[in-house]
């Protein structure tokens, strides 16, 4: 297993956080900035974790999710999917769970728990 990860997020300060916390950890980070990218990029590269903003500029992320989900990269259907998203209403993580997505984790971002939730589908290559 590998320890690629692929992050959709159309926030650039999201994304240099999360690059810089999985960075030091030893994973190397995939960046795709909105969510057509987003599935072109898994379609294309070996991703061992995708961590998906559900907000996104052109597809939202449920609809990105359940595009990898169906993928004919059959590998895609078993790739963990997080969910990263201010979204907080009641029903917002069945719905990305629905989706296709694994675990679904509200923002703002807590390191500590990435972290956890990263490592628990894919063992840090240099855990601290």
């Amino acid at each position: 297993m590998g320890n690629n990860v692929l992050y959709i997020e159309d926030n650039p300060d999201n994304m240099m956080l999360v690059k810089r916390a999985l960075e030091s950890r030893g994973y190397l980070l995939l960046e795709a900035g909105n969510g057509l990218t987003g599935v072109a990029t898994a379609e294309q590269q070996d991703v061992d974790l995708i961590l998906l903003d559900i907000n996104l500029p052109d597809i939202d992320g449920y609809e990105v999710a359940r595009r990898i989900r169906a993928s004919e990269k059959t590998s895609l259907a078993y790739v963990p999917i997080i969910a990263i998203t201010a979204n907080a209403l009641k029903g917002d993580a069945e719905k990305a769970l629905s989706a296709g997505c694994d675990v679904y984790m509200s923002k703002p971002i807590n390191i500590r728990e990435l972290w956890a939730r990263v490592e628990a589908f894919v063992p840090a290559p240099n855990p601290r």
